[in-house]
């Protein structure tokens, strides 16, 4: 049975008023009486009245509502993001429409076409891993409508970008390796062709650099879709753990890739720490209850999705063209625990 909310017609019907008598007393014209407009608010309030979304947008021209797309909902650190954006358009009066792509390029287009459809006010997006041809998004931002890019950038369209400091927090996971004794570090990360795979790979390297040790590029690893397929991440776990002289530890650039490497290496009954060293990039709140507890770099999630909610806001409500663009760069955190113990101290244990 198909619902249907009740309109302005039913409650004139129902109190026997006239349809431009009911609207005018639903906006508390001065014209009503306030004996008319009583009974009315009083209905519409008993019968769950609510103004029809797509007429207001009509007749505003907007529709209060915000499109996000993200890779996985599911994914702590875009839960964490959401919860942000939220926060923030909620206050403001806007709804969001919360998208994923799971990855996928095509989906990514399809949830593009359905927001732009539903007359979206503005976007935030993170795009795919998949993703290579941004031609739709650049033609999206042509035409005027506010995107604003958060995580995963696009760097050749000019509007507003919220990222963390990506280099800084692979540099520091890579570095405190290498002060707990770790030499033969391996990095597994998101496709190269990603903005935050390239900015953490940088740090990777910096820090090997400055700390004499050579890159190998036989222990740096991509996989397409960044840990949410668990094949992917199994092959090349097995590529690196089958070397001949394999790594003693591993840093793990990204959310799903961590919580994979962990349990990829203990179904290769690999004890970490003692057998191998394991850092990643997560967000996962219970990081420090598994075993061993995680150390990690964590982003700012929910900071960076009130900064990516209100810049778009600035957009959206400017009185004039916004052409002043700014990319928003939030400081990483290194919360060290047990999975990055000291070699020193596992060998005299």
């Amino acid at each position: 049975m198909k619902f249907e909310a009740i309109t302005i017609k039913d409650i004139a019907k129902a109190l026997g008023l006239s349809t431009s008598t009911v609207s005018r007393a639903l906006r508390d014209s001065h014209e009503i009486s306030q004996e008319t407009k009583r009974i009315v608010q009083e209905y519409a309030e008993k019968n769950n009245y609510h103004p029809n979304p797509i007429a207001l947008s009509l007749k505003e021209r907007r529709s209060r509502s915000i499109g996000v797309i993200v890779c996985e909902i599911a994914n702590s650190y875009f839960s964490q993001v959401i919860n942000g954006i939220e926060s923030i358009a909620y206050n403001n009066g806007y709804n969001v429409i919360i998208a994923q792509s799971r990855e996928s390029f095509e989906r990514e287009i399809l949830n593009l076409q359905y927001l732009t459809s539903r007359s979206i006010d503005g976007l935030i997006i993170s795009v795919s891993t998949e993703s290579k041809n941004f031609s739709y998004l650049k033609e999206l931002h042509e035409k005027k409508m506010p995107i604003v890019f958060i995580d995963r950038i696009v760097d050749e369209i000019e509007t507003h970008k919220v990222i963390t400091d990506n280099f800084k927090g692979a540099y520091d996971a890579t570095s405190h390796l290498i002060e707990r004794g770790y030499r033969r570090i391996a990095v597994i990360t998101n496709p190269h062709t990603l903005s935050i795979s390239k900015e953490r790979l940088a740090g990777y390297n910096a820090a090997l650099k400055d700390n004499g040790i050579s890159v190998n590029e036989e222990l740096v690893k991509y996989c397409q879709h960044g840990g949410m397929v668990y094949s992917e991440v199994q092959n090349v776990m097995n590529e690196l753990l089958d070397l001949e002289n394999r790594p003693d530890a591993i840093f793990a650039a990204a959310d799903k890739l961590t919580t994979n490497s962990l349990r990829l290496l203990k179904a290769r009954g690999i004890n970490v720490p003692v057998d191998m060293g394991l850092i990643g990039f997560s967000n996962i709140d219970l990081a420090e209850l598994l075993n061993p507890p995680m150390s990690v770099i964590r982003q700012p999630a929910f900071e960076m999705g009130e900064v990516a909610m209100k810049l778009l806001l600035q957009v959206i409500e400017s009185k004039r063209p916004v052409t002043d663009f700014e990319t928003k760069v939030l400081a990483t955190e290194l919360l060290i625990r047990g999975s990055t113990k000291e070699k020193k101290k596992q060998m005299i244990n």
